[in-house]
């Protein structure tokens, strides 16, 4: 994984997946939550619901070159929590 482009890892199915905030990630996500710009789209990630969570991963899957696992992403057992701590180190480092 490379924190200078944004990248981090989430292990789901015993496996190490890479996820990426690109810049065609965040204009997905801007675009699948409604977003206008990177201020609503900060407090709109304060709140997110589980269906916002599973758009978000599955956009950051798809930069980090996990489109197959992106697309199956809400039939994952996968753990909230450790979703979205994967989802907001992404961001962090990304604009670190």
């Amino acid at each position: 994984m490379n924190p200078q482009r944004g990248e981090t890892g989430l292990t789901i199915d015993g496996e190490e997946r890479r996820l990426c905030l690109t810049l065609g990630a965040l204009a997905e996500i801007e675009a699948a939550l409604g977003c206008h710009s990177l201020k609503d789209l900060t407090v709109r990630l304060k709140a997110v619901s589980a269906a916002d969570l599973i758009k978000v991963l599955a956009a950051l899957l798809r930069g980090g070159g996990e489109a197959d696992l992106a697309a199956r992403v809400g039939e994952l057992q996968l753990s909230p929590k450790l979703a979205m701590q994967a989802v907001l180190t992404c961001f962090a480092q990304a604009t670190s």
